[in-house]
């Protein structure tokens, strides 16, 4: 699958956000789109997603693919989460395939034991991120977007992360928006201005 980013732009009255942006995603590659504050990752990945639509330009999904939109796992800069559910209860509640033994075996992988039963509103901000991104890996998709999925992590649950997205990356295409790029050398880095 290849995903085109073909010369998008996009206005919020007179704030040019983003122009004439292009980029082709693949399968089996890493991206990290890298800029400063209000450059626009977040909308471009929000475009990609079909949550909003360019001003200009178009997106199109190349080779055999069988849907007209993306079949994706996505962590917002919000974690988005139920905040009465346990931990278990939103990673099992993104798939009606998955049984809560699956969410429970996923989440253990980046969260202590005793803490997957508790509502998350109980959870500090990065254990509720890793639910968030446990959540993502764990649907069945085509592509992994992932907007500013560190915040709240320290450096070695960071690394943790990480390492349990590419393993569920697989052969599918994984766009990460970062201010920082370390730990993402694996990554091609797009700047965003």
């Amino acid at each position: 699958m290849i995903i085109e980013i073909d010369n998008i732009s996009k206005s919020y009255g007179d704030q040019k956000v983003i122009e004439n942006f292009s980029l082709q995603i693949e399968s089996e590659h890493s991206y990290v789109i890298t800029g400063e504050s209000g450059s626009g990752k977040t909308t471009l990945l929000r475009i990609l997603l079909g949550l909003e639509s360019a001003d200009e330009g178009r997106i199109s999904l190349l080779g055999d693919y069988k849907y007209p939109y993306l079949n994706a796992g996505v962590v917002f800069q919000e974690d988005r989460l139920l905040e009465g559910f346990s931990a278990v209860e939103n990673v099992a509640m993104a798939s009606r395939r998955m049984a809560k033994e699956t969410a429970r075996e996923e989440l253990e992988k980046l969260l202590p034991a005793d803490q997957l039963d508790k509502p998350v509103r109980e959870l500090s901000g990065g254990m509720k991120r890793r639910v968030a991104i446990v959540r993502a890996c764990s649907i069945s998709s085509d592509i992994l977007i992932l907007d500013e999925p560190f915040t709240g992590l320290d450096n070695g649950n960071k690394e943790k992360v990480i390492q349990y997205i590419r393993e569920k990356q697989g052969n599918n295409p994984l766009v990460i928006t970062s201010h920082s790029l370390e730990g993402l050398e694996f990554c091609r880095n797009i700047s965003i201005k």
